[in-house]
């Protein structure tokens, strides 16, 4: 049962932000808001395009995207 304020409709957006952060953000010192702004920019490309995920069968969330195509029809 969903309800207002369950933790378990976070946990998604929480594990991004923690990659987010220890990945990328942690190990630069941006110089200012744009630098920051090409930094996650270059992140979440490689985020997307090159870096896989282990809930997604070891695949990217782009290749898990372009096969939608073939995933099965609801009933």
């Amino acid at each position: 049962m969903d309800g207002k304020g369950r933790w378990v409709d976070n946990v998604f957006v929480e594990r991004l932000w923690r990659s987010v952060k220890y990945e990328e953000v942690y190990l630069h010192a941006y110089e200012g808001v744009a630098a920051a702004r090409a930094g996650l920019g270059r992140y979440f490309r490689f985020y997307n395009a090159e870096r896989r995920h282990q809930g997604l069968g070891r695949r990217t969330p782009d290749a898990v995207y372009a096969d939608r195509g073939s995933w099965p029809k609801a009933a």
